[in-house]
C-alpha cells in the first residue's frame, strides 16, 4: 500500500518494507522474506527491535544489507551482530531519538506484563519512524499493551495480534482504541509464521473502532 507517499510493504511475520519517495529503503525486523527480496541488497537502514531469532535473522539481513546499510538494533542484539561480521551497526535502548539520513526514529519500549518472552529488562524497542515531519509509523516490536502506548503518537501502528508472545487480538484492539488511536490507520502483524492466523487479524479488524484497518498480503 502507498500513503503519503511511503510504500508500505508486510513482509510476513513482523517484518516491514517501507520505501520513501526518494528512494529511501528501510527494512524493520526481516524475517523469512519472499524470493522476491533475496539479494536486493537494497537497504539504506535496518531496523531490529530485538534479538529472537524471528527479528534478528542474519540469513535474511545477508539478502537486504550492502556495505552502505546502517543497521539500527536494540542493544542486546549487538553481540550476535558483531560475531556475524556486521559493519555499521548502532545499538540503542527505549528514550533514544536518531536522525538516520534524514529520517528521524525514535526508540521506545517493548515488553510484556503478563508474560516472560519479552522482560521490560532487556531493554527490547519498537520504533517511531517520522517522514518528513508529516507521517509517523509506530513498529511496536514485540510487546503487550504498555502505559507507555499513550505517549506514542503516530499515523499509521503496526501492533502484533497473535497472542502467546505478544498481545491478542482482543488486546491489541484495546491498546489502539484507547492508548495508541492512531491519526490514520492499523495494521495488524505478528501471525501466521510462528504463532496466529489471519483469523487473529480480522478478529482485530472488527474490534478496532477510532481508525480503519488494514490487513495486507504479504508480500
Amino acid at each position: 500500500m502507498e500513503i503519503n507517499n511511503i510504500k508500505l510493504q508486510w513482509l510476513g511475520h513482523d517484518g516491514f518494507c517501507l520505501i520513501t519517495k526518494d528512494n529511501k529503503v528501510i527494512y524493520i525486523d526481516p524475517y523469512k522474506i519472499a524470493e522476491v527480496h533475496h539479494k536486493k541488497n537494497d537497504a539504506q537502514i535496518v531496523l531490529i527491535s530485538h534479538n529472537h531469532f524471528d527479528h534478528l535473522s542474519v540469513e535474511d539481513l545477508r539478502h537486504i544489507i550492502n556495505e552502505n546499510t546502517k543497521i539500527i538494533a536494540a542493544s542486546e542484539c549487538l553481540e550476535k551482530l558483531n560475531q556475524e561480521g556486521f559493519k555499521n551497526v548502532k545499538g540503542v535502548e527505549p528514550g533514544q531519538t536518531i536522525d538516520e539520513r534524514g529520517v528521524n526514529i525514535e526508540i521506545v519500549p517493548a515488553y510484556n506484563i503478563n508474560k516472560n518472552f519479552h522482560p521490560k529488562d532487556d531493554r527490547k524497542v519498537g520504533f517511531i519512524i517520522t517522514f518528513d515531519k508529516d507521517l509517523r509509523i509506530y513498529h511496536s516490536g514485540d510487546t503487550d499493551k504498555i502505559p507507555e502506548m499513550s505517549e506514542f503518537k503516530s499515523d499509521i501502528a503496526l501492533v502484533p495480534v497473535s497472542g502467546v508472545y505478544v498481545m491478542t487480538a482482543e488486546e491489541a484492539a484495546d491498546a489502539v482504541n484507547n492508548l495508541l488511536k492512531p491519526s490514520k490507520l492499523t495494521i495488524p502483524m505478528h501471525y501466521g509464521s510462528i504463532v496466529g492466523s489471519r483469523d487473529d487479524a480480522i478478529k482485530f479488524k472488527k474490534l478496532v473502532k477510532n481508525c480503519p484497518v488494514e490487513i495486507l498480503a504479504q508480500e
